[in-house]
């Protein structure tokens, strides 16, 4: 927790330095790649960086982080530091660039904010850092000993298998190690990284769910080419799409992710849109193998049927399971699907079992949609998880 000195300071400068916080990340980061432009290049997400969502994602993170020490004292934000650690650990983060980190954040504080940062206010935001800092540290060094990986050191490679057109911009891989071996073990709701090194010499890094359950002898994952018409292409999407092809090699990681399920045989929400469902189909893949019999509603939105990306096997997971419901709205539903809803997800309208535990994963605006009709149902918030593919923006805006 804060100590006596520092919270009295936190509470006078969480205002201004929260109005703030999204021009000092801005500065932190041109701050950071002018000293290391190897961590722009090799390690942090360009299109990320250019469109702004990195810095907001810190930002938000921060503040967050901060708050919640002044209104919770003497409690840990878990949640919170769980996704950003996982999503740090399938990066090969290691604990001395939290130094490196620090260095620059706190100028970019400086310059931003002049006068205002006393010895007094650096010395309290100093404190702040490190307590998110090696809260982090700890939850990423027990991550590396749970994946018997050394810190940082958690990249290997593996032979696509397999791959499959599964809609016009959704391509599915086999994966499995170049040894031969199976693929290993992992929690269904988990993901991997991917690293490729593109035609300027980066060696760019993205985060994609392992899209079928644990136990086979190939790791499965789908990819959506992003951008289009709706922004600029994805680097690695796109040169996943152009160029990886059976008997390639890429570079993967060892699998991370807290979106796994909880023990025991609660009742369950599984509600996905678009390539959201990836995850999903893992976690209804594994509830199935498993012969689980617990209550599960699976909720899926999408453009139109011919977009839904591993449609069939979807349909046919929730409709396997004996206490299972499932509930389609498509955007156009058309000829492939007549009975689906038209329109966006009503969650609030349906029937849903007393006690259940939510799992949210597709754009920001439907987990969002999704958890407040949760919420307003009486859903505690604490049974309501999501997974985010990119920066982490919900605590953002």
């Amino acid at each position: 927790m804060l100590s006596e000195q520092a919270t009295p300071v936190i509470r006078a400068t969480l205002p201004i330095v929260g109005s703030a916080m999204s021009g000092i990340a801005e500065l932190f980061y041109r701050k950071l790649f002018d000293a290391h432009p190897a961590l722009l290049r090799d390690l942090f997400n360009r299109g990320n960086q250019a469109n702004g969502e990195q810095q907001q994602a810190l930002a938000g993170s921060i503040v967050a982080f901060a708050g919640i020490l002044l209104e919770q004292p003497g409690t840990r934000p878990d949640t919170l530091l769980a996704r950003i650690a996982h999503k740090h650990a399938s990066l090969g983060i290691t604990s001395d660039q939290y130094k490196i980190v620090h260095h620059h954040l706190f100028a970019a504080l400086a310059d931003v904010l002049g006068d205002a940062v006393t010895d007094e206010v650096a010395e309290a935001w100093d404190e702040v850092y490190w307590l998110m800092a090696n809260a982090l540290i700890a939850i990423e060094t027990r991550l590396y000993q749970e994946a018997g990986a050394p810190e940082g050191e958690v990249w290997r490679s593996m032979e696509i298998t397999g791959r499959r057109q599964e809609t016009p911009d959704v391509v599915s891989f086999l994966l499995r190690p170049l040894d031969g071996h199976p693929a290993g073990a992992f929690r269904a709701g988990q993901y991997v990284s991917v690293r490729s090194e593109l035609a300027d010499g980066a060696r760019q890094i993205r985060q994609y769910s392992l899209s079928a359950a644990p136990g086979r002898p190939e790791w499965r994952i789908s990819v959506k080419r992003a951008g289009g018409a709706t922004g600029p292409e994805g680097e690695v999407s796109t040169w996943l799409h152009e160029r990886a092809h059976p008997g390639d090699v890429l570079t993967v990681s060892v699998p991370f992710g807290d979106l796994v399920l909880p023990e025991g045989g609660g009742p369950l929400l599984l509600a996905s849109a678009g390539i959201g469902n990836t995850p999903v189909l893992a976690l209804l893949d594994h509830l199935v193998s498993t012969g689980a019999d617990r209550q599960v509603v699976t909720v899926h939105a999408d453009r139109t049927p011919a977009d839904h990306a591993h449609r069939a096997e979807h349909l046919a997971l929730a409709r396997a399971l004996p206490g299972g419901r499932l509930h389609l709205w498509y955007e156009s539903p058309g000829h492939d699907d007549p009975d689906a809803p038209a329109g966006q997800v009503d969650v609030g309208g349906l029937d849903l079992p007393e006690d259940l535990t939510a799992y949210l994963c597709g754009p920001l605006p439907f987990m969002r949609a999704v958890r407040g009709d949760l919420l307003r149902r009486g859903v505690p918030a604490e049974r309501i998880h999501y997974e985010v593919f990119g920066p982490d923006l919900w605590l953002g805006r």
